[in-house]
């Protein structure tokens, strides 16, 4: 069956092969003016009070999401790794700054153990939690035959299965909580990358591991709108940060470019308005997506790459 398909059945009802009568949800007793009344509204609903977990927030994409979802109302857990701790204290500081309410928490994102301990400082520090954004991730250069298995298995413990650990841990929160409703999701969100729809050479690895998120959000998606909770992904292009500054040390050797010139190349050679991205272009979406105004779209990955892809 297809998904179409699947969801006819869903809603109609199959049982042993045959059509069963269909069966009328709690939804479907509303009428259109009930209906219309609960979902209709041109207004985002603030953020003010509730709270998200932005993983890999001490620098780059993760930083302008934390300082974006702050000035969108909410209160932040700024996570990354020990030795990145400063640069979190940094963000924290910005973000009370704003007079919003911020905390950080250490942990590594493929430690199961250690992403519990980070969701309860969140609540511990700035109540229940509403959003998970699993941004946390690696690059790597590698030639594709003389990548070792070491260096595969690193990088999809980081990109997918830290992915995993976090929208779980944050998923088994929300259900906790009972608080999430078909007007109110909860809300988790995953980084994927324009890789994720076409591989780039010298990245097999991380496009590999970027294409995997997409399946996994979709899975998670379709798992947990039970559960009032919607799952998507954000897809970032040619973005001026340091996950760049590497791609552009292990390739600009093989593409004949002073190492200052790939990414500015990349964006003239690939991107239709001509420009490299900026991190605070990724955390425009992903303001939308933590927000009301995304409240009926799940299983989606949004591409924010100034025109690379194109669906």
């Amino acid at each position: 069956m297809n998904c179409s398909t699947l969801r006819f059945v869903r809603h109609a009802g199959m049982r042993h092969g045959c059509w069963a009568k269909p069966t009328i949800t709690p939804a479907g007793q509303l009428s259109r003016q009930a209906i219309g009344a609960t979902y209709s509204s041109l207004s985002r609903e603030s953020m003010d009070g509730k709270s998200v977990i932005v993983t890999g927030s001490s620098r780059g994409i993760g930083k302008a999401i934390a300082l974006r979802l702050a000035a969108d109302g909410y209160n932040v857990c700024v996570n990354d790794l020990s030795h990145n701790q400063a640069g979190c204290d940094e963000v924290v500081k910005e973000i009370r700054n704003m007079g919003k309410k911020a905390c950080t928490a250490i942990a590594d994102v493929t430690k199961r153990e250690e992403v519990k301990d980070m969701i309860q400082t969140s609540v511990r520090e700035l109540g229940p939690l509403k959003t998970m954004i699993a941004n946390a991730g690696i690059v790597q250069v590698a030639q594709l035959l003389e990548m070792s298995d070491e260096d595969f298995r690193r990088m999809f413990d980081i990109n997918v299965l830290g992915v995993h650990i976090c929208l779980a841990e944050a998923a088994k929160q929300l259900i906790k909580q009972g608080d999430c409703r078909p007007d109110r999701p909860g809300k988790l969100l995953a980084a994927t990358s324009i890789v994720g729809f076409k591989a780039f050479p010298m990245l097999p690895h991380y496009s590999a591991s970027k294409w995997a998120v997409r399946g996994l959000m979709e899975a998670y998606a379709m798992d947990l709108a039970k559960h009032h909770i919607t799952v998507n992904a954000y897809a970032p292009g040619i973005v001026g940060t340091n996950m760049w500054d590497v791609i552009s040390d292990g390739v600009h050797g093989p593409m004949g470019l002073e190492r200052d010139k790939v990414t500015g190349a990349f964006a003239h050679n690939m991107t239709a308005l001509d420009r490299v991205s900026v991190p605070e272009d990724v955390a425009k979406l992903v303001s939308f997506l933590a927000s009301s105004d995304s409240d009926f779209v799940t299983g989606q990955t949004q591409l924010v790459d100034g025109g690379i892809v194109f669906t």
